[in-house]
């Protein structure tokens, strides 16, 4: 019952309080049954009826939940949106999209990216030779691969070979130390080498990572390294081979008006590479295209203040304007968006464990012979009005405080604490209905809700699976996947089930800005309640941690069809206990030893018999191959 009209609550009124259709993009919804779905293909999945299938394949929560068709979606309006700028603007060339692995380097997101990027010439952007294995096996001769980051000579032969099996495989120069190994390498093979450079830009961008722009960004020449280069490159007679100019304008960039600016610039650098005898016939922007995570449009770090067809048509139209002035052939556009591609395609699900609470349990009756500060707190309570709020807030804490130094000090007992504290809530929960009423909340109690917040304890390592929250207050979605056609009455800040203060969320997306408590329902006794965190398509994966040893979660994929169904396609089990002991230099069969002659020694002093040592032996071994989070008993 929505509370304000005394009306039934409402889907529609979930949709609107999590704000689903702002951060949804069109991919997720929700149903009159108060389900959020997945949507694609002009049809839409309930995630409940995913997660019942996860449970009939005796999947437990956590689950990260990838859906390919809006994997597939993000890549196919990436590329339309370009084809429709480069129409609008009567622009010569065309546009190629590049994903760089480093965003989710996992086999499963790599190769459907791959394999739908064929009828869009997507390519692959890597950094390592790890990730240059990845390209060279995920795709077929013909398409685009960019080589960023540190190259030493392998790296550069696994590029060379690539060319000449017919990839177009670009080494973009990010420092001058890299050109005589290109040169050298080259030679030696006897191919052209296909050569990009990055310079580095000035302009300087909004948001997070603003840092990878400007004089202090890390990588990228100088306007001096870049005559330098080109001036070798003349000389060793390879300018010709020089045929891509990087530019990296940033990432998650909020603004559009600074994607125009760096635009600008690069486009400056262009046009003097050209006049200097490059043979230039791609210019690539980076990424940049941000996630609007908080749904707000706006120039917030979590936000943007445009759509995917405004970055388009500013970068196609910007770069053209420049290069039109200047009579300077148009080049192929090239973008590295990682984020933008697969953030939306992944969701976090786990269930709530448990909750705190802080309300009175309510078994606070006045005793005639009770503590007189007892009383008091009572009083407080009956006498409380918005005119003497702050008053009775320092009067509440005062009393409060006085009986917990008396229960100290051995003046005060256990049950006279115990209804202190029942008292004092009540007062507490008191004060804050009176702030609702108010208009503007004294300073001193600014942070009276959060402080009554429930705690809601989720399934889930928020270091492991979610690790951009702690170390970079990274906002996203957060909401119920089901009970939607309820009123969420609590509101709650989320535990994870590490043993560390840090594991915790209290910061999500408001409508305007962010908000430090979720609104939440409460708990059905012997019913789950599902959460999800959803856009954690990007980096989550790969920066995740082993805090308290809480591995990969569960992963499934799955493909929705247009007749509503689904399909589980992919399926991978999460590290069990024995996977992640492994992985910090623990040996699992040696433990179980250990553990075996542990077991036999008590036999021999007779504190177990031989049956129950088997039984722990068994019991021991089934936990190694067990999932690393809380399970239910079937």
């Amino acid at each position: 019952m929505d509370q304000k009209t005394n009306q039934p609550w409402q889907a529609k009124q979930s949709a609107d309080l999590y704000g689903i259709e702002r951060w949804g993009n069109d991919y997720f919804g929700l149903s009159d049954a108060g389900h959020v779905t997945a949507k694609t293909l002009n049809t839409e999945v309930a995630l409940v009826d995913i997660v019942k299938g996860m449970v009939d394949r005796d999947l437990q929560m956590p689950v990260l939940l990838r859906v390919e068709n809006i994997l597939d979606a993000q890549i196919q309006r990436l590329s339309e949106a370009f084809s429709s700028a480069i129409a609008t603007a009567s622009y010569t060339q065309s546009y190629r999209g590049v994903y760089p692995i480093k965003v989710n380097q996992q086999a499963q997101v790599v190769e459907e990216i791959a394999d739908f990027g064929k009828r869009y010439h997507h390519g692959l952007e890597v950094g390592s030779k790890p990730e240059m294995i990845i390209a060279l096996s995920s795709l077929e001769p013909g398409r685009l691969i960019i080589c960023n980051g540190y190259k030493d000579e392998e790296f550069i032969e696994l590029g060379l070979q690539a060319i000449k099996l017919g990839f177009e495989c670009f080494f973009v120069i990010e420092t001058p130390s890299e050109l005589p190994i290109i040169i050298e390498r080259s030679r030696a093979l006897n191919i052209r080498p296909m050569i990009g450079i990055r310079i580095k830009m000035i302009s300087q961008v909004s948001g997070h990572w603003n840092s990878t722009s400007g004089d202090r960004s890390i990588f990228g020449l100088t306007a001096t390294q870049l005559i330098d280069v080109v001036d070798s490159l003349r000389q060793e007679e390879m300018l010709d081979c020089l045929q891509l100019m990087h530019c990296h304008l940033g990432s998650q960039i909020p603004s559009l008006e600074d994607i125009r600016n760096g635009v600008i610039e690069a486009s400056r650098y262009y046009v003097d590479l050209v006049r200097e005898g490059a043979a230039l016939t791609h210019i690539d922007f980076g990424g940049g295209l941000a996630v609007d995570y908080s749904g707000i449009q706006s120039e917030d770090n979590h936000s943007r203040n445009y759509s995917l067809e405004e970055y388009c048509e500013t970068l196609v139209g910007t770069l053209k304007q420049t290069l039109d002035n200047e009579s300077v052939a148009h080049p192929v556009i090239v973008t590295e968006s990682g984020r933008a591609v697969v953030a939306y395609a992944s969701v976090l699900l786990f269930n709530i464990l448990d909750t705190t609470t802080f309300e009175s349990s309510g078994k606070s009756l006045a005793q005639a012979d009770e503590n007189p500060l007892l009383a008091k707190l009572r009083n407080i309570s009956t006498h409380l009005t918005t005119d003497n709020i702050e008053q009775s807030y320092e009067q509440v804490h005062l009393y409060r405080n006085q009986i917990r130094d008396g229960f100290k000090a051995g003046q005060v007992d256990l049950r006279c604490r115990a209804s202190a504290e029942n008292i004092f809530l009540d007062v507490l929960h008191n004060i804050a209905d009176a702030l609702d009423t108010m208009d503007q909340i004294p300073e001193s109690m600014a942070g009276l809700k959060l402080s009554l917040a429930d705690i809601y304890y989720g399934n889930f390592s928020l270091f492991q699976s979610l690790p951009d929250i702690w170390a970079i207050d990274q906002l996203f979605p957060i909401m119920p996947i089901h009970r939607l056609d309820e009123e969420p009455t609590r509101q709650a800040v989320i535990a994870d089930i590490t043993c560390d203060c840090d594991g915790k969320i209290d910061n999500f997306i408001g409508l305007t800005e962010p908000e430090k408590t979720l609104p939440l329902h409460p708990l059905k006794v012997g019913e789950e309640y599902y959460l999800g965190v959803f856009l954690v398509g990007a980096y989550q994966e790969t920066l995740g941690d082993l805090h308290n040893l809480f591995g990969d979660t569960n992963v499934v994929s799955v493909r929705l069809n247009r007749d509503g169904s689904f399909d589980f396609v992919k399926e991978m089990i999460g590290d069990t206990i024995a996977d992640v002991l492994s992985y910090v230099e623990y040996e699992p069969k040696q433990l179980e030893l250990s553990y075996r002659n542990t077991a036999e020694r008590a036999v021999q002093q007779g504190r177990i018999s031989v049956a129950e040592r088997q039984q722990m032996i068994k019991a021991f071994r089934a936990s190694m191959q067990g999932y690393t989070y809380y399970e239910r008993e079937n």
